[in-house]
């Protein structure tokens, strides 16, 4: 399991660069992401937009262009669209936004000829490194999705079931939170989760142990949850925090980095390759453990266990990592 963004980070760079296709590159703040992101051999780039506009862009902040590769084209919105091209054609394993509408680029995303379309509703997930907390979380949908409905809600789980599982999370435990732990008919958000929770047991959620309505304290702490009486897998230790509505997970997402001092990296998932759509308001650090978690999660791999200094090479593993997992590639 990978329990930090150092892992992260060690995972991605054993692995070969990844090609990510940035649509409307021309963006002071991206291009410091793409060269630290370069830097530390996370992922090739190919940059899409207006190619002087690009390049005064980088000679203005110092961001070096040697080893990247430019596609000019000057319309923002025939950027994205050839961006998405580049990805869902496999001249590109990622896709990431630049100087554009967040709008404009899934528009593209969503194009029915050249878009990434999987029949599964987009979704944000935002995983976070939080002190003090001995693993890494997932909270889910706190950034596209206002008030999802509870097939929308299953979507977004199975999403962010996707993103844990190349966290060697498997299967992932997923809260979906309430205000309280009991179902109650006036709280539209505790029928969802209990739902949800039986969809699960059912197999129609694949991947993942699901179990609510849980309040966030026994959702994730051990001692609140056993206080409570609540027996349950998910209780206490969950990997997945699926929040009722949008509200929600943006508050939920704030406290974790202004109060927990957390940091946070993000991936909008359910398109056929990982969308990677940063804010100005992302730390540098943020936007490359983005473009980390894009490069990990964009081609098809299986993470799995092996034994203290055995490599099973049979199954063509790339790299033996310090916590005994595998990629086959």
């Amino acid at each position: 399991m990978l329990k930090s963004f150092a892992d992260v980070l060690a995972a991605v760079k054993g692995l070969p660069p990844r090609r990510v296709a940035v649509a409307a590159a021309q963006d002071d703040a991206v291009l410091e992401a793409v060269r630290g992101a370069k830097e530390q051999g996370i992922a090739d780039f190919i940059l899409i937009g207006d190619q002087d506009k690009i390049e005064r862009t980088a000679a203005k902040i110092g961001v070096s262009l040697d080893g990247l590769t430019i596609v000019h084209e000057a319309d923002d919105r025939q950027a994205a669209y050839r961006a998405v091209a580049m990805v869902s054609g496999g001249e590109a394993d990622v896709l990431m936004k630049g100087l554009i509408n967040t709008a404009d680029l899934l528009r593209a995303v969503l194009d029915k000829e050249v878009g990434l379309r999987t029949g599964r509703v987009l979704s944000h997930a935002a995983v976070f490194e939080v002190p003090g907390f001995d693993r890494l979380l997932i909270v889910t949908d706190g950034g596209m999705n206002i008030a999802p409905t509870l097939a929308q809600k299953a979507d977004i789980i199975q999403n962010s079931v996707g993103l844990a599982k190349v966290l060697g999370i498997s299967p992932a435990k997923v809260a979906a939170l309430a205000a309280v732990e009991v179902v109650n008919p006036d709280m539209p958000a505790t029928l969802d989760a209990a739902a949800l929770a039986k969809m699960a047991d059912r197999g129609q959620i694949k991947g993942a142990v699901v179990d609510g309505p849980l309040a966030l304290d026994n959702a994730i702490n051990l001692e609140a949850a056993r206080h409570k009486g609540i027996a349950s897998p998910v209780a206490g230790l969950a990997d997945i925090l699926l929040v009722p509505n949008i509200e929600v997970g943006n508050a939920l997402g704030k406290s974790l980095i202004y109060f927990a001092r957390g940091r946070m990296a993000g991936l909008i998932l359910g398109a056929a390759k990982p969308v990677i759509v940063t804010s100005r308001a992302d730390t540098h650090e943020g936007k490359i453990m983005s473009i980390a978690l894009g490069a990990l999660l964009g081609p098809k791999r299986k993470l799995f266990k092996i034994k203290k200094g055995t490599c099973p090479g049979k199954a063509n593993c790339k790299k033996c990592w310090p916590d005994h997992l595998s990629i086959r590639l």
